[in-house]
């Protein structure tokens, strides 16, 4: 009898590549680059 271990509801294949596209998505709707630089720095760079 194999024992299998219950799935995440919301699997996310590449977590890096979801935060990247948020990034992106920030910068497109006109948010300045400097800014999200001092965003990126304030998070710690993950």
């Amino acid at each position: 009898m194999k024992i299998t271990k219950p799935s995440p509801r919301h699997p996310q294949k590449n977590p890096s590549i979801s935060g990247k596209i948020g990034w992106i998505l920030l910068w497109l709707i006109g948010i300045p680059v400097p800014i999200l630089l001092v965003l990126f720095l304030l998070r710690g760079c993950t």
